[in-house]
């Protein structure tokens, strides 16, 4: 027995002496970050403004000094500078999580954008698209830096960095907040004015971010936010059943898209018909969602009744529906009768779809699809023809595995915590009591089926938020108002004031 023992010993300690020892990764050399200065000239504001462009690569580092993540950024900045003081700064990022910021850079306030029909009739096609100056642009009064947040454009870990430690709620905020802290010390503007713009997702970063500055050892107050598209809590975002709150907040949107395409409110302004159904949604929808089974079947009769006056579908529908449409079957719904669906991003925009009868939408976001392309090819032929960027990797203009693997946790590790839907307006509510000068405008499209405005009223009326300093601005478009001409030009009018009323 003791042989047996000690032969099945002999040939363990052989076996694992014969293992392979496990290597350590060799982490490839981080080469110098890459940067992109041009010099330039434009008319913005009706006044002639010379700026420099920087394109590059701002690595940030770990507490050991390690480089861990690259952020890329776009900072246009006027040159020669003049006082810092009187010059003020925007930070500019989109959502997601997992979009570049191309959308706001080649939409709205970029020195160049990209043309696309704005009555939304028509697909951007295939290349060459057509980039045009942009004469509402901000650089007569605001330099602006465009971010893009880890793994989106050029912006990537490095080094010993891992994507958890920014693919998350709270990460995400920490990132960003650093890299903004760290390009006002380079650029010595910490006396200048400061703004973050952001839009839907990046109307939850703001906040986040806004929070964080004031953290850190390095406090950096706001003197403002531009919201566009807000999304600052989810209950009123997410159309999912059971979510009453949803439909409350989609309720007005969808009757703005009924409205739109000539199926409700026929004969009256849009302003005045969505009073009509805010006031029906406050005064008799709510409270009957609330009775839900309570109600009598002439209850619901009625209220069935009214619904389809307000969102253009039949009554029977209504009712089978129990009273509660969810966003994605009315897209599909709305417009039937014709074969087309209608944009979750825009409500103006339709798509022919070969499934005339699913149940949602099943070609994608007629609203995303019909303009993605002009706006990729687009920044991808400005970079390399006027910023002279050469990078060895493509620019992500999306990246799905953030959304795959974010984390929404708010509380830390090791903690109790029950899953709920993200809300950030309790905490901008709380930075603006701490910070008595910052500002918020807040801009919302009637026809944005993702982030309905009626949202915006609902989250802006509660959570501690200080209403004096909110300033609420609508637009006849949708999450991205400024792909409609007028509302572009009215948005980026909108900003200004905002900024100028200091």
């Amino acid at each position: 027995m003791k042989k047996l023992i000690l032969a099945f010993f002999l040939v363990s300690i052989s076996t694992i002496s014969q293992e392979p020892k496990k290597e350590e990764v060799e982490l490839r050399p981080i080469p110098k970050p890459a940067s992109f200065v041009t010099e330039h000239q434009g008319f913005f504001g009706g006044v002639t403004i010379k700026y420099r462009a920087t394109a590059k690569e701002t690595y940030l580092t770990n507490e050991a000094g390690d480089s861990v993540a690259s952020i890329w950024s776009v900072a246009y900045t006027q040159n020669p500078l003049g006082s810092s003081s009187k010059r003020p700064v925007a930070f500019i990022f989109n959502g997601g999580p997992g979009s570049a910021s191309i959308w706001l850079h080649f939409g709205l306030l970029g020195p160049q954008i990209v043309k696309v029909d704005s009555e939304a009739k028509k697909d951007d096609g295939a290349a060459p698209f057509e980039l045009i100056t942009n004469q509402y642009g901000l650089l007569d009064l605001i330099d602006l830096v465009f971010i893009d947040p880890v793994g989106t454009g050029y912006s990537r870990v490095i080094g010993k960095g891992k994507e958890t430690d920014y693919w998350g709620l709270k990460e995400d905020a920490r990132s960003v907040a650093k890299f903004m802290r760290q390009w006002i010390t380079e650029n010595d503007r910490w006396n200048s004015p400061k703004y973050i713009i952001g839009e839907s997702f990046g109307t939850t970063r703001a906040a986040a971010v806004g929070a964080e500055l004031e953290d850190e050892g390095q406090t950096m107050s706001l003197n403002g936010m531009v919201l566009i598209s807000q999304a600052l809590d989810y209950d009123g975002s997410t159309s999912v059943r059971d979510n009453i709150t949803s439909f409350i907040t989609y309720l007005p949107s969808m009757a703005a898209a009924a409205w739109y395409h000539k199926k409700a409110g026929e004969g009256k302004p849009l302003e005045v018909f969505l009073q009509e159904c805010r006031e029906f949604t406050y005064t008799v929808y709510t409270p009957a969602l609330y009775k839900g089974n309570l109600l009598s079947n002439e209850e619901k009769s009625a209220l069935a009744e009214k619904l389809s006056y307000f969102i253009g579908l039949d009554k029977a529908y209504i009712l089978k529906s129990d009273l509660r449409v969810l966003v994605p079957r009315f897209q599909k719904k709305l417009l039937e009768d014709t074969g087309l669906a209608i944009g979750r991003l825009d409500g103006r925009f339709m798509g022919d779809e070969a499934d005339k009868v699913s149940e949602n939408p099943h070609l994608g976001d007629p609203a995303s699809y019909q303009v993605d392309a002009a706006y990729t090819a687009s920044l991808n032929h400005y970079f390399a023809a006027e910023l002279k960027v050469k990078m060895d990797r493509p620019y992500l203009v999306s990246n799905e595995k953030i959304g795959e693997k974010w984390r929404w946790r708010t509380a830390p590790e090791n903690t109790y915590w029950e899953p709920s839907p993200p809300n950030v307006a309790r905490s901008l509510g709380e930075t603006m009591r701490r910070n008595t000068a910052m500002k918020v405008l807040v801009a919302s499209g009637y026809f944005d089926l993702i982030c309905p405005f009626f949202d915006a009223e609902y989250t802006f009326n509660r959570n501690g938020i200080v209403k004096e300093r909110i300033e609420m601005r609508y637009y006849e478009a949708g999450h991205m108002m400024y792909l409609h001409q007028p509302d572009l030009i009215k948005l980026t009018s909108d900003i200004r004031k905002f900024i100028l009323e200091e």
